[in-house]
């Protein structure tokens, strides 16, 4: 009975320690009492998770500046917490990226992309064929994005602009190597959303960023 019982209880703190893991990725560095209230629990037991996790190197924390009396505790991922949520292939696409500049020459490797590229552009393009509004695009790329390892999501801004968000990057160990992937997937969404539609990435992975934001709005 009492060993049932402590595997049930493990259980619910693995699932609630990943739940904690994944809000820090997609939401960003938050407070105990902010990521309990997400959860569903208090601050208190938040906190006590975060504890663990950050023995196990994945979370840390730093005090914000302001206030009175007692500052207030930011918990983070950790680059080792980033990492639970890389690729399996990164390390085999980046090696190979490496190898096709290396033995064929950038020339090759340009080809490689461009290839890529027009594959892709074609995938999305049927993919979105029956989406006819802007938004409705936007959302059909941001689940497709998600399927594909980004973990995206789309919102809309008071200024009617809309936001497609991807809070993890499966091809960025890739991209550092060879950074006209980037390039090329800002094209095509340029291209996928319409010659009527303006695409600018506002945040970036790899200039520092903890997600990509891409900002859409009709010319």
């Amino acid at each position: 009975m009492s060993s049932n019982h402590d595997g049930k209880g493990g259980s619910a703190q693995a699932d609630s320690a990943e739940r904690l893991l994944f809000l820090l990725k997609t939401r960003g560095p938050r407070s105990a009492a902010a990521l309990g209230e997400m959860l569903g629990t208090s601050g208190e037991n938040a906190r006590q998770q975060l504890v663990k996790l950050a023995r196990q190197g994945l979370v840390a924390q730093r005090p914000l500046p302001g206030g009175v009396g007692r500052p207030t505790i930011e918990w983070r991922l950790s680059e080792a917490g980033h990492a639970r949520f890389a690729d399996g292939h990164a390390e085999l696409a980046s090696r190979l990226i490496v190898s096709v500049r290396d033995t064929l020459g950038d020339h090759a490797l340009a080809r490689l992309i461009e290839a890529r590229q027009a594959e892709t552009l074609a995938q999305y393009r049927q993919a979105l064929a029956d989406s006819h509004s802007l938004e409705e695009r936007v959302q059909q790329l941001a689940e497709i994005r998600s399927r594909e390892g980004y973990m995206a999501e789309w919102q809309q801004e008071a200024d009617g602009s809309l936001l497609l968000i991807e809070n993890h990057c499966p091809i960025c160990q890739a991209a550092r190597n060879c950074p006209d992937l980037c390039r090329s997937e800002l094209e095509v969404f340029r291209a996928v959303l319409g010659e009527n539609v303006s695409v600018e990435r506002s945040d970036h992975v790899l200039a520092g960023a903890r997600r990509c934001v891409y900002s859409i709005r009709k010319r």
